[in-house]
């Protein structure tokens, strides 16, 4: 064998080798999928608010929740981790949890603003902007950060309780037949607290290293059932209230810290 055909040989085993070891291209369905899902929730609740249908649309935000918190798990259990998943991920949660409630609350409350002046009316989407862009701000934190923070904690509001906190204000008035139109300040104090927790340094228990297959005592799963019950006789009024609490317990915490200093 001349030296010409050696080179050819080769060049053909070093070829093969390099198609049997490449990594294969593509992402991972099931939980890209429930991603999709969710960011599909977002967008929904961005149109119902433009169509006025607001309790459609808080409800959209909250299903975009439940689906948020099960595409992680889903990629876990089925051991499909990826880069890619995580971009996605953070992607969706900008419009569900960023957008959305941005606009839901300004197409419900923040909107008429403008009857009182055109002055008065930027303020309006002035603050759902700032909502906008704090929930980008704590995205991009937490995914520059998730390496290093202490897992146990968030630090500033998470995006889907700032999201729930907001949505389900509009969700509980507007099934109490109160108009937006005549609480445009508590809305607009509301939307930019929310997005100011997103992005302060206060600390959030995340209850990551809650244990599911631990014990727990009887009246914790007394205590569960009650909350269910509660939920499923006034849904907006209970899941405000919720979220209201796990809101206000970040400042709360953190002001039992310094009196104890």
């Amino acid at each position: 064998m001349n030296k010409s055909e050696e080179k050819t040989v080769n060049t053909d085993d070093v070829e093969s080798i390099d198609d049997k070891s490449s990594p294969r291209k593509g992402i991972y369905l099931a939980p890209n999928l429930v991603t999709t899902a969710a960011l599909f929730s977002g967008f929904f609740a961005i149109l119902a608010s433009m169509n006025g249908q607001f309790e459609k649309a808080c409800v959209a935000i909250f299903v975009a929740m439940i689906l948020d918190g099960l595409d992680g798990r889903v990629a876990r259990w089925t051991n499909t981790e990826s880069e890619f998943g995580e971009q996605y991920d953070s992607l969706s949660d900008l419009v569900s949890f960023g957008l959305a409630p941005a606009l839901v609350m300004y197409q419900w409350a923040l909107v008429y603003m403008r009857d009182d002046g055109m002055s008065y009316g930027r303020l309006g989407w002035m603050a759902a902007f700032i909502y906008v862009a704090c929930g980008a701000l704590r995205l991009a934190r937490f995914n520059s950060q998730i390496e290093v923070t202490d897992k146990r904690f968030f630090t500033g509001l998470p995006s889907p309780s700032a999201a729930a906190l907001v949505a389900g204000m509009v969700w509980m008035l507007h099934d109490l037949d109160v108009s937006g139109k005549n609480i445009q300040i508590p809305a607009m104090l509301m939307l930019l607290a929310a997005g100011l927790l997103m992005v302060s340094n206060i600390k959030y228990t995340s209850f990551k290293d809650f244990d599911v297959k631990s014990k727990v005592p009887h009246l914790a799963i007394l205590g569960v059932v009650l909350v269910f019950a509660l939920v499923q006789v006034d849904p907006p009024k209970v899941l405000f209230a919720v979220f209201l609490i796990y809101s206000l317990s970040g400042p709360f915490n953190c002001l039992k810290k310094l009196r104890k200093k």
